[in-house]
Formats: structure tokens, C-alpha cells, sequence
């Protein structure tokens, strides 16, 4: 074929196997504007490349980009067919970009941890993803160009979400076990061309089961914590409102919390025994706070005995509209129900009238209360804490207190030790109780160590309550920054000289003082290796406690 046979309207030009050109059109001719025949195609043409399959080209001419179609003709004979523009340079920069977001696409679509299906509009599917491996467990190449109807067919599929979206033209949705028999949410979409038909459809495969095997474990978690967050709640609050007011220094009174932590959540009724002021309602609430039931329910205290007797047993059981002359319409709960699920504290519970121990007696055993003109009872969950300062057991033996009512109640007797039993705890108190004043009033007073001896020794029969009064009092009255023995109320320095067999007549305060130091220092040393051992059980530094000792011709054993 010759090239002036070939009429077309594009540049064409014949070559030979080996790239020279042998024949060019007039349209060629008139856009080279050179002659070309016998040169090679790669001198003509810069950046000259041909494809894989030898039916395109490309390559520029000056300014121009061209394209051409080669065909071949013979053996040796190829003819090539093209166009010169320098729009070709934007197109081929657009094929780049396509091809680029073609391959993000892939990507996006391979690494999706739902499957990815996409069918044409006659079912066959033309592009699938990994993850539908994991959900199926067939491999994605099996689904490429299988058509939906097909995979039905053979088990693979129970029903086609394609066919839906082909017939309603909109997004469907359907639920459906896969072959491993966990359910999977498919739901597919449309993909429509120019003229609003349906072309494509995309369909997303989710593994419900791994979703509600999620949510389930989110559920455990959020459950689990908010279990931990009640228990540091309740642990915040055991350390804030139990620990807070708690000085305990002593082994007897570690003794004392080391038993009611014991008892903290068994439901038993707890005595306490002790006398006035040593800290019976501290205790109480202290197992309150550290116990279970503080998140379920209140502490609630009624003292016995400051409550009128007439009057005891409506505050105690409640009452219902009308039940007496001046009672509430809407009648009251009683302590108890305020107390349910929670702690009724009794203190003074030996101030009890007989006839109200038999009504707490049948609480205690019924787990019951009835209000006072109630028909009937009403179940409640409560745990009894009563105390008292006098002796039950002599109660019992005068007849003044029900002895079964005694034993219900006794179930877990804690005694209290008074302060002069455990004098280790007074000057840490009295530290405690000083800085409580100091914030409370805006103060900054100190207590000397003189007054610091007298406070150590002095007996206390008023105990912690009593100690605390005092404190407060030295706070409030002096006016001095340092508070010391002549601060100290005149009936608290008579008892002390009285205490000590000291006569007024025959030594000065100061002799006075001196001694009751010395004393102090000596008791403390029983239970002391070490001057700093010392010096905290004095309260005090260790500089102190070394220039004492030097002063009264005093030594720990062990120590030079």
C-alpha cells in the first residue's frame, strides 16, 4: 500500500521495522515543514516512545505533543497515524491524575475492614477487597467476573442485595448469616451513568458479630468501670470523712480499728463500750465509711437518751396519718426506715425504757418495723451499731435492761479504752485538734512544752471530748501566740498538783511542772529504743527529746 492511497486527515507517514521513515501524507509534510523520508523516527520525533503491544506512540515536535496510532501493514511495514496539539501534554497529565486517584481508590477500597463488593449492572462482580476473606472465608479472587446469581446458586450468598438496588434504584440494606454462620449487615448502593440508570452497585459486607462481640465487651468495660470508680469513691470518702477525724497512736486503739475492720460488711449488730467522750460515735462512723453499705444507704445517729421517752418510740418506728393527737396527717418514717440499707446508730442505748428494748428486740429479729398505728410491718435492711457508757451486764442482773435484748446486742462487743489508758494518743490529739483551731479561726498559736507534759500526764475524765473543749478554750482565750501553763483554766492546775501528791506549800509551779515532765518522759521511754522513737511518741522533735534527757540525767537503754 502506498501512502497516497491512504486518504485521511490526519498527519500519517509509513515506516519501516526499524524505525526509518519511508513515505509521509501532505498533511504531514505541511505540519513538519521539513523533509523526513529516510530519517529515523527518533531524530524526527524527541522523547519518542512506543508501547508494549507496538500500537501507540508518543513523542514531541518542538512545541507539540503528538499521539499516533501505528498499524501494521506487512512484514516490514508500519503506518502511523496521528495527531500534533498541545493540549495533549493537559490530557496526558489527566490520565496521570486519574490514574493516581485510581490508585488511592484501590487502596481505600483494599484496606476497608468491611467487604467491598461491586457488581455491573448485570450482576458479575468487577472488583472485590481483602476483608471479605476474613468474612466469608472464600477468597476475593472467586468472586471476580461471578455473577450474584451464581454465587446464590452454590451456597455462597442466601440472597442478593444487587438485584434490590437494581429494581428500587436506592440504597438497600438486608441481614444475613454467612456461611460461617455469623450474622452480616449488607448494605448496597447505586452507582448511576448520565442518563439516571443504575450501572454499578456497591455493596459493604459488615460482620454484625464482631460488632456486637464489641459492644458487649464495651458494655463489661463500662460496667467494670464503673464499679471501680463507686469503690474509689468510696474509698475517697472512707480516707476523707473517716481518716480525717481518726488519731490513733497507740497499740490499744490500733487493736480497737483492727477488730471493726474485720466486721466491716458482715451485717452483725456491733456494741460499743466506752466511756463518755472516748470516741464511741467516731468508731461507729468509721465503720459506716469503710463499709459497703455506704453507698446503699445512710448513717443515721439517735441518741437515746436526749430524746424524751414519749417521744423516742415515734422517732424510732415513725407513725402513721392520725395514729395520735398532733400527729401529721401524711404520717413520718420512722429512723429505721430513714436507716434502710444503711446504719442506725443507737448511742446511749441503755437508756432505752423497757418497753421500747422489747420493740427493738423484735426489729432485730424480724428485720422488720411497724409504725405506730400500722396494721402491718414493713420489711426493712438495716445494720445496728448501739453503744453505751454504763454496764449492761449489772442492767441485766437489776432488771433494768432485757437480757435477750443484751445478747442481741452484743454480738460484737469493742471496747474503748479511756485517754489515761492510752496516753500515747493524747499529745498527737492535741496537735490535731490545735491546727483544726488554728485553720478554723485564722490563729497561728503553738503550745509550749511544759503545757505539753501537763497535757500528756493529766488524767482526762472527760476524755477525747473533753480534751478537745480544752484545746479550743486555750485557743479562743489567750493571747499569746504561745499558750502555756499559766494559760491553763485554775481548776486544771489544781488537779494536776492534787494528782501528784504536790503540796503548793512546798514547791514552786515550775519544781511542778518539771516533775510532770519528767515523769512523762520516763513512762514514754518503756515503750522507746530510740530518741526519735521518743520524740514521736512525745510529739515533739528530736533535739528536744536529747536536750530533756540531758537535763534530767535520763537514757534509753541501748543507747551511750
Amino acid at each position: 500500500m502506498n501512502i497516497v492511497e491512504i486518504d485521511v486527515a490526519f498527519p500519517t507517514f509509513i515506516m519501516n521495522k526499524s524505525g526509518e521513515i519511508l513515505e509521509v501524507n501532505e498533511v504531514m509534510k505541511q505540519q513538519l515543514g521539513i523533509e523526513v523520508c529516510d530519517k529515523h523516527v527518533s531524530d524526527v520525533f524527541s522523547e519518542w516512545s512506543v508501547s508494549k503491544d507496538r500500537c501507540l506512540a508518543l513523542g514531541k515536535m518542538r512545541e507539540f505533543s503528538c499521539v499516533f496510532i501505528i498499524q501494521k501493514l506487512s512484514e516490514d511495514r508500519y503506518m502511523c497515524a496521528g495527531v500534533f496539539s498541545q493540549e495533549i501534554d493537559y490530557i496526558l497529565n489527566e490520565i496521570d491524575a486519574l490514574q493516581k486517584m485510581n490508585r488511592h481508590l484501590d487502596a481505600v477500597i483494599e484496606n476497608s475492614y468491611d467487604g467491598i463488593y461491586i457488581t455491573d449492572r448485570e450482576g458479575r462482580t468487577i472488583k472485590t477487597n481483602s476483608a471479605i476473606e476474613r468474612i466469608t472465608g472464600i477468597p476475593k479472587h472467586y468472586y471476580i467476573g461471578k455473577n450474584v446469581d451464581d454465587l446464590i446458586k452454590r451456597g455462597i450468598l442466601e440472597s442478593s442485595v444487587s438485584h434490590r438496588v437494581l429494581e428500587q434504584k436506592k440504597s438497600v440494606s438486608l441481614v444475613q448469616p454467612n456461611r460461617a454462620g455469623k450474622e452480616t449487615l449488607l448494605t448496597g448502593s447505586p452507582i448511576f451513568n448520565d442518563d439516571g440508570e443504575v450501572e454499578a452497585v456497591v455493596t459493604n459486607i459488615r460482620d454484625l458479630s464482631e460488632l456486637m462481640e464489641l459492644q458487649t465487651a464495651l458494655r463489661k468495660a463500662n460496667e467494670l468501670n464503673k464499679s471501680y470508680q463507686k469503690e474509689i469513691e468510696r474509698l475517697k470518702g472512707n480516707q476523707e470523712n473517716a481518716f480525717s477525724q481518726i488519731v490513733i497512736n497507740s497499740e490499744k486503739m490500733r487493736q480497737v480499728y483492727e477488730v471493726a475492720e474485720r466486721v466491716l460488711n458482715v451485717d452483725t449488730t456491733i456494741l460499743i463500750l466506752g466511756q463518755t467522750g472516748v470516741g464511741k460515735d467516731v468508731l461507729a462512723k468509721f465503720i459506716y465509711n469503710q463499709s459497703n453499705r455506704r453507698m446503699q444507704g445512710k448513717f443515721i445517729k439517735v441518741n437515746c437518751g436526749a430524746i424524751p421517752p414519749d417521744l423516742l418510740e415515734s422517732e424510732l418506728f415513725g407513725y402513721e396519718g392520725g395514729a395520735f393527737t398532733g400527729a401529721n396527717k401524711q404520717g413520718k418514717p420512722g429512723l429505721f426506715e430513714l436507716a434502710d440499707m444503711g446504719v442506725l446508730f443507737l448511742d446511749e442505748v441503755g437508756e432505752l425504757p423497757l418497753n421500747l428494748q422489747v420493740k427493738l428486740l423484735r426489729v432485730i429479729q424480724e428485720r422488720e418495723v411497724q409504725r405506730i398505728g400500722a396494721v402491718k410491718a414493713k420489711k426493712i435492711n438495716v445494720r445496728i451499731i448501739a453503744a453505751t457508757n454504763r454496764d449492761l451486764r449489772g442492767m441485766v442482773a437489776d432488771g433494768t435492761f432485757r437480757e435477750d435484748l443484751f445478747y442481741r446486742l452484743n454480738v460484737i462487743p469493742i471496747s474503748i479504752p479511756s485517754l489515761a489508758e492510752r496516753r500515747e494518743d493524747i499529745l498527737p490529739l492535741v496537735s490535731y485538734f490545735l491546727q483544726n483551731m488554728n485553720e478554723k479561726y485564722e490563729l497561728n498559736k503553738s503550745i509550749g512544752e511544759e503545757l505539753r507534759s501537763f497535757l500528756y500526764q493529766y488524767n482526762w475524765p472527760g476524755n477525747i471530748r473533753e480534751l478537745s473543749n480544752l484545746v479550743e478554750r486555750l485557743v479562743l482565750l489567750t493571747q499569746d501566740n504561745v499558750i502555756m501553763i499559766k494559760h491553763l483554766p485554775p481548776e486544771y492546775q489544781t488537779d494536776f498538783l492534787s494528782s501528784s501528791s504536790i503540796s503548793l506549800d512546798s514547791v514552786t509551779l515550775k519544781e511542778a511542772i518539771e516533775r510532770a515532765e519528767k515523769q512523762a518522759i520516763v513512762c514514754a521511754m518503756e515503750h522507746c529504743t530510740t530518741t526519735y522513737e521518743l520524740a514521736q511518741r512525745l510529739d515533739t522533735s528530736q533535739p528536744t527529746v536529747v536536750r530533756k534527757l540531758k537535763k534530767y540525767n535520763l537514757s534509753l537503754q541501748g543507747e551511750n
